[in-house]
């Protein structure tokens, strides 16, 4: 049986094309969600959407993602998958160094606070966000970095 990264030298490849293409949806997506307050890109293949904004911890600046989530509570799950890269998303490497973002789910801005799911939490999420998105399922078997499991909670 073929070890996780032989298995992975070709599913990594196809997933850094995945993620270069992932870019330029992803800006057409930030542009029609904001335009239509979520009616429009609110939900992708069954997955609701939001967009998330960091800000950037070289430069300062604000950057938007588009991600699936999880609501849980007032809280919302989001997932650091990157497409199963071997590297963490920029946007979760921005709230390890500022844990405060703001998010747009549907026509709704809030300002969030972001803390990585440890222990009882990630085990109890993961299984729950697996079964809402199949692909991260396969990116952690296509990574040897951990994916982290996000919790983003309104800023008090």
């Amino acid at each position: 049986m073929a070890s996780k990264k032989q298995s992975g030298s070709v599913d990594r490849l196809t997933a850094g094309l995945l993620a270069a293409m992932l870019r330029i949806f992803s800006r057409i997506h930030i542009f029609v969600y904001r335009r239509t307050g979520g009616a429009i890109g609110g939900q992708i293949y069954g997955n609701r959407m939001l967009l998330l904004t960091t800000t950037g911890r070289t430069t300062g600046q604000q950057r938007t993602t588009p991600l699936a989530y999880l609501a849980a509570g007032d809280a919302m799950i989001i997932i650091a998958g990157a497409a199963g890269a071997a590297k963490h998303p920029a946007w979760w490497l921005n709230l390890v160094a500022d844990p405060h973002a703001t998010i747009q789910v549907g026509p709704r801005t809030l300002a969030v606070v972001a803390r990585r799911a440890e222990g009882a939490d990630h085990a109890r999420l993961w299984p729950a966000v697996k079964k809402m998105n199949p692909f991260y399922g396969q990116y952690e078997l296509i990574t040897d970095r951990d994916i982290p499991v996000v919790i983003l909670e309104p800023a008090r």
